[in-house]
């Protein structure tokens, strides 16, 4: 299937940025939540998207995705319908040696605390080199869905 998202998911242990070569601010909604298909809207810096994944894999590191930039002001507009609950993040990249590279998402809000890296692969089997600040993988753990973040906040796990 086209639009097919490959990607492993870890928590951060240690520091990370002063590999970081770019940072981003996010700011995000759902307009749906049903793990069959979760529409978000997000707003990077000054850019608005409006992303449609399906439900993953058994492991849960492959799913549909289907992503669209949209116009600002419409992102804006579909904030205001969506889900109760934001997602709010900076996300900071970091290059690996082969090409690829780590997304790390530093939440703010009701998930202050909480650092989770992603990398996206080009196939599963794809291997890469683990840095030293990667912590446990969680990929295919729902609780660290942005999704799921939003309707149960890592402030409310303890």
């Amino acid at each position: 299937m086209a639009n097919q998202e490959i990607e492993r998911k870890f928590l951060v242990k240690g520091d990370y940025k002063k590999f970081v070569t770019k940072k981003t601010k996010i700011v995000q909604g759902f307009l749906s939540t049903v793990p069959e298909r979760t529409v978000r809207i997000r707003i990077k810096d000054d850019k608005g998207f409006l992303t449609v994944k399906g439900i993953g894999n058994k492991s849960g590191t492959s799913r549909y995705e289907f992503e669209k930039e949209i116009s600002l002001n419409d992102a804006k507009d579909l904030m205001a319908i969506c889900e109760s609950g934001v997602i709010d993040k900076t996300r900071f990249i970091v290059p690996t040696a082969n090409g690829l590279f780590f997304e790390v998402d530093e939440f703010y809000g009701e998930n202050n605390g909480l650092t989770v890296a992603e990398i996206e692969l080009p196939t599963e089997e794809t291997t890469f080199e683990k840095p030293a600040w990667l912590g446990e993988e969680v990929t295919g753990d729902v609780r660290y869905f942005n999704s799921m973040l939003m309707k149960n906040p890592y402030k409310n796990w303890k």
